[in-house]
């Protein structure tokens, strides 16, 4: 039995693992698009990275089975092009992930198609057409193969493996994975924590502790740090927002992932408004697929703290206030550019490398009474990464714009536990673990985050590399 490391290998994205047992069944662990990079993972071509959302570090006809930790594209991106490629098995996931993917990768396929047209379109006769990586009907293909389990619910996906999804914590429906593997009447227990989320966020369940394993593959995102506190969180961000909009009389643009972040600051700002604490300025959600995530998320209250519960019950609509506005189409999104008026706008991508944020970035970083609110992890190739650098000027679609509008982070947004809070997380694995693989993190980060845990009493810990195997 073996494990060998297919993404997120000393990289933040492109989440994918893979399991194969002694009779040769095989177990993916993720399956997610690399992204961040200056060309989506086109990085030279003798880099490891190169082409990483075009080929496979095995063959998708002989995967048997996709275990899915949650929904974020660089977990399950690539899961349309795996099924594109002869995967036919069956993919397991939480209720709510699988709803999740349901909207997330159509809105994916989408922009693949897009990308490959205007690529088309610009290329010279003697270039071959591009093709988009998969397409809306390799989704709807995909979306067949999803069976859905609830939280603290043990299943088979094979006769001697049974798998468990506990709460992650760090997304609507994301989960951590535990298997016990009955190998010959030993039962060796493996886990694959996914995404590490936060306690005392707002909006979902605390993270739960995994079962004692004996191997272990965990995240090692913010391996290197601790974030600040949320009532420093609250004061700052009302800070920001009176700043910018009341004094500077200028847009607060909040670059935000679809998924979870959007819904989360929309809810913080539910109960400023509320509480009559939040200035009367307009608010915009630019996301088409944030408004139908949102639509989403109202459909699962099983994942749900009991603090928004409680709120709930004097708001029936956390993410809907009278001065927010989500907007569909692109009319109104392009209205946004022009509009002189003060006023909040939340729109994707995060990292600002794709989506209406872009247009935003374009149209509102050389003006000094803007400010750009930048909440959470970015791939350091990406505008929000130069940015969170100091960058004075960057390449914004095609034009050199300069950095007049103040850049303001915020790390305490992540959805992404920090150290102390990965450390609290998996403590109890310290007597029972064998081996601890760090993965989803940058290397100096990892290097960091197995120091620390080593500190605090850790055994063997690996940082592996794109393709490595390792035996178990």
């Amino acid at each position: 039995m073996n494990i060998k490391f297919c993404g997120a290998a000393r990289e933040v994205t492109g989440s994918c693992h893979l399991l194969t047992l002694d009779d040769g069944y095989k177990i993916l662990l993720d399956c997610g698009l690399y992204q961040g990079g200056d060309d989506d993972g086109r990085a030279g071509d003798d880099h490891p990275l190169t082409n990483f959302n075009e080929k496979w570090q095995f063959d998708p006809q002989e995967i048997d089975c996709l275990i899915l930790s949650h929904a974020h594209i660089d977990h399950s991106g690539r899961i349309p092009k795996l099924v594109r490629d002869g995967f036919r098995g069956k993919i397991y996931a939480t209720n709510a992930t699988r709803d999740l993917c349901a909207i997330m990768l159509l809105d994916s396929a989408r922009i693949q198609e897009g990308d490959a047209e205007r690529q088309n379109r610009h290329k010279r006769n003697d270039e071959p057409e591009e093709e988009p990586l998969y397409q809306v009907e390799d989704v709807q293909a995909a979306m067949r193969l999803f069976v859905g389990y609830n939280y603290e619910q043990w299943f088979h996906v094979h006769p001697d493996v049974k798998v468990l999804f506990r709460d992650a914590g760090h997304i609507l429906g994301s989960a951590t994975v535990t298997l016990v593997i009955n190998r010959g009447g030993e039962k060796i227990r493996f886990g694959f924590t996914g995404d590490i989320g936060r306690p005392d966020r707002p909006i979902l369940d605390d993270p739960s502790l995994m079962p004692e394993v004996d191997y272990l593959i965990c995240e090692s995102t913010y391996g290197d740090r601790d974030h600040e506190s949320a009532p420093e969180e609250v004061e700052k961000f009302i800070e920001v927002i009176k700043h910018t909009c009341l004094e500077k009389k200028g847009k607060v643009i909040i670059p935000a992932f679809s998924i979870g972040r959007t819904q989360e600051i929309v809810y913080m700002l539910d109960k400023l408004e509320h509480s009559g604490q939040l200035p009367h300025v307009p608010v915009y959600v630019d996301s088409p697929l944030a408004v139908n995530a949102t639509e989403v998320f109202l459909k699962h209250p099983e994942c749900f703290d009991r603090e928004l519960h409680k709120y709930m019950m004097v708001d029936e609509n956390p993410f809907g206030f009278n001065n927010l506005y989500y907007i569909r189409r692109t009319e109104g999104s392009k209205a946004l550019n022009t509009m002189k008026k003060p006023c909040i706008i939340i729109s994707a991508s995060g990292m600002m490398n794709a989506g209406r944020v872009k247009h935003h970035l374009f149209n509102n970083i050389e003006n000094q009474r803007n400010t750009f609110l930048i909440v959470g992890y970015c791939a350091p190739n990406t505008p929000g990464g130069k940015l969170r650098n100091g960058a004075k000027s960057l390449y914004v679609m095609g034009q050199n714009k300069q950095v007049l509008a103040d850049i303001v982070i915020m790390d305490s947004f992540s959805a992404h536990g920090d150290r102390r809070e990965m450390l609290d997380m998996i403590q109890n694995q310290k007597k029972s673990v064998k081996k601890i693989w760090l993965v989803h993190g940058t290397y100096d980060r990892q290097e960091a985050w197995r120091s620390y845990l080593q500190e605090h009493g850790f055994g063997e810990i690996g940082i592996p590399s794109l393709g490595d195997v390792e035996e178990l």
